[in-house]
């Protein structure tokens, strides 16, 4: 699976332009604030219709203009797959070889995609919401019906938190058991997803940290252990947990339970990694992460995505480059940086010069 080109119009400093991709190392390479992240998160989101840095997507219009186009052609085991997007201040049309999708669910695993960059350390070093976030996006490009729960247990948990905001207690007590029992039937999905999840990247994240730090450290993550039976089990014990708990939702005024408010454990030699590690241990166990959900695509699709690091390299100490360009071998990789030869290693690469949003030729 690999992105054959990209192409680029009105799109954050883009005027218009094409790249042309290879199926293995791609480095854009230039001065600072040239582009080259600009491209990249235009490669995931047409891979996952998501943005890893704007809030909303005409944040991603060229200033002064009203319309932005990115359009990819991307090659996988059944033939390639044109992807388009047009963005406008009023909303977006994503269109698959040429059909035009009604949900962003459609758009998931035509082509996976795995993005790291420096603003990554948010993973290890924020609040659970971070690694929620996480979660969500790689469990959604491998699972269109978790995604599908997702969104229908967002817009419940928004709707229940409006009830629970309104002054007509008797209402509100009388209405929580009828949203509380769709509510616990995606979040038992929800959890039972996460959890086999966090199952598989976990031993595949100790894995790839040993390596990283040939094995001077130990990185340890698990799922909290509030999650366990199967989905009818999980949807009844929460439906009891929320029941016993109206009081105190109605006293804050929000839903105080439920995957929303979940967390993942991480640790580095037995140390919260949140609250101890430094900044290159919360660096190199979030790349670790990463190359983890590298491989459980390869394991769950029989193809592995497309791998991309935004300025990775220049917080990296060397022996770390190394590893970590050993690493991308067999899998189309995309790398960001300010000087190409700085991160190759004598790996051959398709190098493209990037000047003020525009390919210098």
């Amino acid at each position: 699976m690999h992105i054959k080109n990209l192409y680029l119009k009105n799109f954050r400093n883009y005027g218009e332009e094409t790249f042309a991709f290879t199926p293995a190392l791609n480095v854009l390479f230039g001065k600072n604030a040239q582009g080259k992240t600009n491209c990249a998160e235009a490669v995931f989101y047409l891979c996952t219709g998501t943005s890893m840095r704007a809030r909303r997507d005409r944040q991603m219009i060229k200033n002064g203009q009203i319309q932005a186009h990115i359009g990819c052609v991307c090659a996988g085991r059944y033939g390639d797959v044109t992807i388009e997007a047009d963005i406008t201040e009023n909303g977006r049309e994503i269109k698959v070889n040429g059909n035009k999708i009604a949900r962003n669910a459609d758009l998931l695993g035509n082509v996976y995609a795995v993005f790291f960059s420096p603003q990554e350390l948010r993973l290890i070093q924020d609040g659970p919401d971070e690694r929620r976030r996480f979660l969500n996006i790689s469990i959604s490009q491998l699972s269109r019906s978790y995604y599908t729960a997702l969104s229908r247990y967002n817009k419940i948990l928004e709707q229940r938190n409006n009830l629970l905001k309104n002054r007509d207690i008797s209402l509100v007590m009388d209405t929580l058991p009828v949203w509380d029992a769709q509510f616990c039937r995606y979040a038992a999905e929800i959890a039972r997803r996460r959890t086999e999840y966090i199952q598989k990247l976990a031993p595949l994240a100790e894995q790839a940290h040993a390596y990283l730090t040939d094995g001077q450290e130990k990185l340890s993550i698990s799922p909290e252990k509030k999650y366990k039976g199967d989905e009818e089990t999980l949807a009844a014990r929460l439906f009891d947990e929320m029941s016993n708990n109206y009081d105190r939702d109605i006293r804050l005024g929000y839903t105080a339970c439920g995957p929303h408010r979940d967390d993942l454990d991480i640790s580095i030699n037995g140390q919260d990694a949140k609250n101890y590690a430094s900044q290159g241990q919360a660096r190199t166990a979030a790349l670790a992460v990463k190359l983890a959900e590298v491989e459980i695509f390869r394991e769950e699709c029989g193809e592995y995505p497309v791998l991309i690091l935004d300025d990775v390299m220049s917080e990296l100490d060397l022996p770390r480059r190394k590893k970590l360009v050993s690493r991308t071998e067999g899998l189309q990789t995309i790398i960001t940086c300010t000087h190409a030869e700085r991160v190759l290693y004598g790996r051959e690469a398709n190098k493209i010069m990037i000047e003020g949003g525009a390919i210098k030729r």
